[in-house]
């Protein structure tokens, strides 16, 4: 019998992307967006750590389904920044800024550092919540360093200054398959895979 989970988003791009990290799970699982979502007032992601953003994103939504509910929270962390953008990199550039503004923000304010100065991690919480109970809360990261300029056409985001020193590519030149393989969010979901039996 398939697990069916459900994703705190209306955003048909990231339930692919959970979608194929799932498909290679040897538990048969139904990952679907959680229905009505827009009709919801959004919730708040003001806490100060992805961790609380997510779980606390997972419970809010998890009040309108009896099905498990998972929830994300995302962002890329340059600790010569200060940690910026962390858990504000949806809004890094303002509330309604493109992808393309936030690139230009971070590239401006990188203008200058040096190499190691130019070291940052993406960061991905997943929070999985049933009947109001938390069953997980899971985290990883991926390292990299800030490009001076964007380099690929794939991905989305912070991709295309995001450099990945083991492949030598930035996120935006990764196959999709590469980008699940290393990712924050596949490491975080395969993390999740393995222990979802337990939790079942």
């Amino acid at each position: 019998m398939a697990v069916k989970i459900l994703l705190a988003s209306s955003n048909p791009g990231k339930l692919a992307e959970f979608q194929a990290l799932a498909s290679g799970s040897s538990i048969l699982i139904e990952l679907g967006l959680m229905p009505n979502f827009e009709s919801i007032p959004i919730f708040d992601e003001s806490a100060p750590t992805f961790a609380e953003n997510s779980l606390g994103k997972a419970f809010y939504y998890s009040q309108h389904t009896q099905e498990l509910m998972l929830a994300d929270d995302s962002g890329l962390v340059v600790p010569s920044l200060g940690g910026r953008p962390g858990v504000h990199s949806a809004r890094y550039a303002g509330e309604n800024a493109t992808s393309a503004k936030r690139v230009e923000k971070l590239l401006e304010e990188m203008r200058g550092k040096s190499w190691d100065e130019r070291e940052a991690h993406f960061v991905c919480a997943l929070s999985l919540v049933k009947n109001n109970k938390a069953l997980c809360v899971i985290s990883a990261r991926t390292d990299g360093q800030i490009l001076e300029s964007q380099r690929g056409a794939g991905g989305f985001g912070y991709d295309p200054i995001f450099f990945f020193l083991p492949l030598n590519k930035s996120f935006a030149e990764l196959s999709p398959e590469e980008k699940n393989l290393h990712s924050h969010r596949g490491r975080a979901f395969r993390r999740l895979l393995g222990v979802l039996p337990g939790m079942l």
